[in-house]
C-alpha cells in the first residue's frame, strides 16, 4: 500500500541569516584516533568541498574517499565482500536490501551524541525500526530537471513521457519503475507480476524519446545541452542551477506524484575502523557540518539543529522543490524493496532497455 510522507518542515522555513560552513563549527574529536584511517565510499558530488579536510584535521586522522554511480554499484561490491570501507551511504531501498542480508553492523548511539540534532520525521521508519544500521544523511525527490529555453513549462510525468525531443532516464531501477506504475494508477512499490509487465510494456512504449539512461549525471547532460529533459535526483539540479545563475533550467516535481528518499550513513559489516567510524557519523550530525553539506549539495536537511539555528541557505530552505510544501508531500512516496521484487525490476529494466536501445 502506498504511503503518504507529510515531513514537518515548518523549521526548514528560514529567512534571512547567511549559512554556514563546516568550519563554524564547534565539535570536538573524541581522543585516540590520531594517526588512524576512516575509508568512505559515497556517492559523487554528495559531500561539501571542507567537510572531509576539516575532519582529518580535527582528528588528526586520513580519510581514503571514494564514490560510485548508484547504490546499485555500491551494493553489488559489498555483496562479495567489504573491500575495507568503514562508512556507506545506502539510500533507503538498498538499506533494506543491505539489512536483511547482514551486510550491515548495529550503531552505536552511545558513541553519537548528536543524535539529538536529527528530526525525529526521519527516524524509525519502517525500512529500519529504531535506526539500529542507519543514520539519515540527506533526502530529496525523483523529479523533472528540464531546459525552460527549449521545452517551457514543464509539471508532469506526462509532459516528459510525450515530449518530442531528446530525454535522458535516470539510472535507478526501483524510482523509474515506481513511476510507470503510477501512470498506470498502480502502486508504485507493487510486486504484482502482471503490474510489473504493464509497467515494462509502459516504459518501452513511451521511451521512443529516450537518448540516454544516465548514471547520475543526467544534469550534466543537461548542461551540455545533449537532452532537453532528464529524470533526476532533485539536489543534482538545484546545484546546476546554482551554478549557473541563470534561469535557463528548473526542477519540478511531478504533478503526478514522485519517490521521496532517505539517504543514510552506515557501517558495513567487516569495516576496518568503526569506532572511528561513529566518531566521523557524528561530525556529520553537527549542526554546522550538517547545514554546510546541505548547503552545497543542494538536498534536503534531516538535522532540525541545523534547520532551527537557521543554518540552511535561505534561497535553498525556501524552494519548494527541495522543502516541498504539505500538499505536495502527500503525492510523495517512499520506494519499497525485497530481493524477490529486485530481481523481478531488474529482469524487467533490462527488457526496456533493449527495446528502447540502451
Amino acid at each position: 500500500m502506498k504511503r503518504s510522507i507529510v515531513i514537518t518542515l515548518a523549521a526548514a522555513l528560514v529567512g534571512g541569516l547567511g549559512f554556514s560552513q563546516s568550519e563554524d563549527s564547534a565539535w570536538t574529536c573524541p581522543e585516540g584516533f590520531a594517526g588512524q584511517t576512516l575509508n568512505v565510499y559515497n556517492w559523487a558530488t554528495y559531500i561539501a568541498e571542507d567537510t572531509i579536510a576539516n575532519f582529518e584535521a580535527a582528528c588528526g586522522v586520513t580519510v581514503v574517499y571514494d564514490t560510485y554511480a548508484s547504490d546499485d554499484d555500491m551494493l553489488v561490491r559489498l555483496r562479495q565482500g567489504n573491500p575495507g570501507f568503514d562508512v556507506v551511504v545506502p539510500s533507503d531501498v538498498v538499506a533494506t536490501l543491505m539489512i536483511d542480508e547482514g551486510l550491515l553492523m548495529e550503531i552505536d548511539q552511545a558513541a553519537i551524541p548528536n543524535w539529538g540534532n536529527l528530526d525525529p520525521t526521519f527516524l524509525d521508519l519502517p525500512f529500519d525500526p529504531g535506526n539500529r544500521y542507519t543514520v539519515p544523511y540527506q533526502w530529496g525527490t525523483v523529479g523533472i530537471g528540464y531546459n525552460t529555453e527549449r521545452v517551457g513549462e514543464v509539471d508532469s510525468w506526462a509532459d516528459l513521457f510525450a515530449y518530442d525531443g531528446p530525454v535522458a532516464w535516470l539510472e535507478d531501477t526501483t524510482a523509474v519503475f515506481g513511476v510507470a506504475l503510477l501512470m498506470n494508477g498502480f502502486d508504485p512499490n507493487s510486486s504484482d507480476p502482471n503490474e510489473i509487465r504493464t509497467a515494462t510494456r509502459f516504459l518501452v512504449d513511451n521511451g521512443g524519446n529516450v537518448v540516454y539512461i544516465a548514471r547520475d549525471d543526467g544534469q550534466e547532460l543537461l548542461l551540455r545541452g545533449e537532452v532537453d529533459m532528464v529524470i533526476e535526483y532533485s539536489g543534482d539540479i538545484f546545484q546546476v542551477m546554482e551554478e549557473c545563475e541563470c534561469d535557463t533550467y528548473a526542477y519540478v516535481i511531478p504533478a503526478e506524484g514522485t519517490n521521496f528518499w532517505l539517504d543514510n550513513l552506515a557501517v558495513p559489516v567487516g569495516a576496518p575502523n568503526p569506532e572511528l567510524a561513529m566518531a566521523f557519523i557524528d561530525y556529520v550530525l553537527d549542526p554546522h557540518v550538517g547545514a554546510s553539506i546541505s548547503n552545497y549539495t543542494a538536498y534536503g536537511s534531516p538535522n532540525r539543529a541545523a534547520l532551527e539555528a537557521e543554518l540552511i541557505d535561505p534561497e535553498l530552505a525556501e524552494d519548494p522543490g527541495i522543502y516541498p510544501s504539505a500538499e505536495t508531500q502527500e503525492r510523495l512516496f517512499f520506494a519499497e524493496q525485497n530481493a524477490e521484487r529486485e530481481a523481478q525490476l531488474f529482469e524487467a529494466w533490462d527488457e526496456v532497455r533493449i527495446f528502447i536501445g540502451q
